[in-house]
């Protein structure tokens, strides 16, 4: 019998009903597709950072960046998801033991092989209590089911560990045209509406400038995660286009108390 981990956040972070679910979805990449004039023969994109807050805060922000993702859709069979723990503390990069990850949209099967690929590397290891409640990776799947509906996951949950630990585990998953790779972040939290656009100001130009160790706690919550591959990308060759800077006070929230969001997309 499969393993399954059932969504923990449908209705709450994103709709909770199919239908609902994938009208929003397309929604957001379809207009951020529209705008950007995306079509067949735009640039291919390898990796993106994009958000995980609620949809109505930071969806259309997501969109920016998973519309980039559709040229060479069709060739995609994997992809790397990785984020932050909110909510159980840990040391390197938590994967699951499922066999499917579940949403309204339906399942997506997790690939077992890559994660066994994986064994020899001591910093990764199964960890589903790390999984059960969390969203950062989750709210991204819906995005994931429209855009590569072919895809196997490959997810981490990422605790305390090194740029160099993280992008050891991203080299190894590289791969070619088939994979693509996505780090779950948010910017800065609880910050009012001016203290926040400059805060992230300065996180995104750390972030276009490959420089990690610029990026404190207080900037990123997948700080950790964006600095495996901010490390990796230039060693890669990969250039970097910021596609998306807000916060929750232009979407929909307080601009006295803000969660600023950014969309970057990583092409050869």
């Amino acid at each position: 019998m499969a393993l399954i981990r059932p969504a923990a956040v449908a209705g709450m972070f994103y709709p909770g009903d199919r239908q609902g679910l994938a009208q929003s979805v397309a929604g957001f990449v379809n207009d951020a597709a529209k705008r950007a004039g995306i079509g067949p023969n735009s640039p291919i994109v390898k990796a993106v950072i994009a958000p995980h807050a609620g949809y109505v805060y930071s969806g259309a922000c997501a969109g920016e960046a998973y519309a980039r993702l559709l040229p060479g859709r069709d060739a995609v069979t994997r992809v790397v998801l990785m984020g932050p723990c909110h909510r159980v503390a840990l040391r390197g990069l938590a994967t699951t033991a499922a066999d499917l990850w579940q949403t309204p949209l339906g399942s997506v099967p997790i690939d077992r092989e890559a994660l066994d690929g994986l064994s020899d590397l001591p910093q990764v290891f199964a960890h589903d209590a790390a999984h059960k409640q969390e969203h950062s990776l989750e709210v991204h799947l819906p995005f994931l089911q429209t855009v590569f509906p072919k895809m196997k996951l490959v997810p981490f949950a990422v605790g305390q560990a090194s740029a160099e630990d993280v992008a050891a585990v991203l080299d190894r998953l590289w791969g070619g045209p088939e994979t693509r790779i996505v780090i779950s972040s948010d910017l800065s939290h609880f910050l009012d509406y001016d203290a926040c656009n400059a805060l992230d100001a300065k996180t995104a130009d750390a972030v276009e400038r490959f420089d990690y160790a610029a990026i404190g706690r207080d900037q990123a919550c997948g700080r950790i995660p964006m600095s495996g591959l901010l490390k990796l990308a230039p060693e890669k060759h990969l250039s970097i286009e910021r596609v998306g800077l807000c916060n929750s006070g232009d979407t929909a929230g307080d601009k006295g108390r803000t969660v600023g969001y950014g969309a970057w997309v990583f092409r050869a």
